[in-house]
């Protein structure tokens, strides 16, 4: 048989142009027919994620002429287009073929060649050689350092606010809450019905109907007014900050009242950002902010996630968690890439909380003990048709559980206490006075009740009222305090 050169042979496409893929091919099903959310994310993924997570390659055959063996050889697009010449030499019974291979990961790649001989050469040359990139480094250097940062992680991130110099140190408030709390379950109340308290969800809220509903509904049982912020949880942090700048400026201008800021998770986040982006303007309308769980140094779920140069870039992590966020949850990517430790760093060395507001933070530890699988919350309820009238059934998922296996994932990698998702010294606030319970609570308690949960203990409402009482006490402290100095 005759030897045929591998530039006379057209390549056989392997995955075809992404470009070209469209819904309506009978390779894309419209799998979600009733759910269009879902049915374009599995259209989406389908034409995007795929061809954008692997190189666009294709197939051609290389001849031998010696021994007329077949062997494949991968090429890229770019490398069709310019046609280039293999190196193909010919030694008596020895062969050998060069093929470059090109992709668009930003993994290392062999610029140079690869060189494979027969059999009879085999025992000459036994080590493959491998050429260096263009800017001198082995190709394998940059390997072994996206396989350092991802094994390195966050380590060298959390817990920075305390480690910083020029930050404010916090007040350890945890014993004076214990005492409201107490008085609060022997039924003493102490917030004044002269403010208003506003409430702002974290990421994902739009999700759940009952986010922050037991709270209100328990404060406007005392009589006191209470609002949960309306705001599109999954939207950046700026976007966020401007609409509860504007919210809290609606709030005052309708009562002439000042407003209390309670913010749980990224709620949090985006409160404080409110404050400090636009304190010129809420100045005299905000009286105090409590951040619940909130990372406001930064959170090790979102940048292990996202950050660049580990080894999830040649799965394109990256582009799995827009499909999920952007095309399911119809979100912004930025709202996570807005919690990462870069961002957060980036955002507090420009805007900083004012240091006449007062301010508490609260923080606790998730319990990993094997009970807590069986741990149920509510997150919404589904009214069943019955006859007579509609009954009303509770949805529940296993937030417990999933919040056990994160805290227990950040555990071993870190060394770090955490509720599931943000850790202990990521949520102290610098200059707040700081509330750490011994209670083990996760991340999704202070919203999502639980069918199982001690009437002994306090529930989310009763400790999101002794946070705000404190918070008070805060307040009148630092007016009495600037009194002095102004005598």
């Amino acid at each position: 048989m005759d030897a045929e050169s591998p530039n006379s042979r057209e390549s056989a496409p392997l995955l075809g142009n992404a470009a070209a893929v469209r819904d309506d091919r009978p390779g894309i099903p419209q799998l979600f027919t009733s759910l269009p959310a879902l049915n374009e994310a599995a259209s989406y993924f389908a034409e995007s994620s795929i061809f954008s997570c692997f190189p666009d390659i294709s197939i051609r055959p290389v001849f031998n002429s010696s021994n007329e063996q077949e062997m494949v050889s991968f090429a890229s697009e770019e490398e069709r287009a310019s046609t280039a010449n293999a190196n193909v030499s010919s030694s008596g019974s020895a062969s050998s073929a060069y093929e470059l291979i090109d992709t668009k990961f930003d993994a290392p790649v062999v610029q140079g060649e690869i060189s494979r001989s027969s059999t009879a050469e085999s025992s000459q040359t036994s080590t493959a050689l491998v050429n260096t990139n263009q800017n001198g480094i082995p190709i394998f250097q940059g390997l072994l350092e996206k396989v350092r940062r991802t094994v390195r992680g966050s380590a060298d991130d959390i817990g920075w606010l305390q480690k910083a110099t020029d930050m404010p140190p916090v007040e350890d408030g945890t014993e004076r809450f214990t005492e409201i709390l107490d008085d609060i379950g022997h039924g003493l109340h102490k917030l004044p019905n002269t403010m208003i308290y506003l409430l702002v969800p974290g990421l994902f809220s739009n999700h759940g109907p009952l986010y922050f509903v037991d709270i209100k509904t328990s404060f406007s049982k005392m009589g006191l007014t209470c609002h949960i912020a309306k705001i599109h949880s999954e939207a950046s942090v700026d976007k966020n900050a401007k609409e509860i700048k504007d919210y809290v400026e609606e709030i005052y201008w309708g009562t002439r009242q000042r407003v209390l800021l309670l913010g749980h998770s990224k709620g949090g986040v985006d409160a404080a950002a409110a404050i400090s982006m636009y304190w010129d303007d809420l100045k005299d309308k905000v009286a105090g902010l409590a951040l619940t769980q909130s990372p406001y140094g930064g959170s090790p779920i979102a940048s292990d996630i996202l950050r660049e140069g580990q080894l999830g870039d040649y799965v394109n992590m990256r582009k799995l968690m827009e499909i999920i966020i952007c095309k399911v949850i119809k979100g912004d990517m930025q709202a996570l890439e807005d919690l990462t430790y870069e961002r957060r760093k980036e955002f507090l060395r420009t805007y900083r909380l004012p240091e006449e507001l007062p301010i508490v933070s609260f923080h606790t530890e998730a319990s990993i003990s094997p009970a807590v699988l069986a741990t149920l919350s509510r997150v919404a309820h589904a009214e069943l048709p019955m006859i007579g009238q509609p009954t009303s059934l509770p949805v529940v998922i296993p937030l417990g559980a999933a919040m056990a296996a994160c805290a227990q994932l950040l555990q071993m990698r870190y060394g770090e206490k955490s509720d599931g998702l943000v850790t202990c010294r990521d949520a102290e606030v610098p200059g707040s006075i700081v509330v750490r319970p011994k209670r083990k609570l996760d991340h999704a308690w202070m919203v999502y009740s639980s069918l199982n949960d001690d009437t002994g203990e306090a529930d989310a409402s009763q400790v999101c009222e002794a946070l705000l009482t404190l918070l008070v006490e805060a307040g009148q402290k630092k007016m009495h305090e600037i009194a002095q100095k102004d005598e």
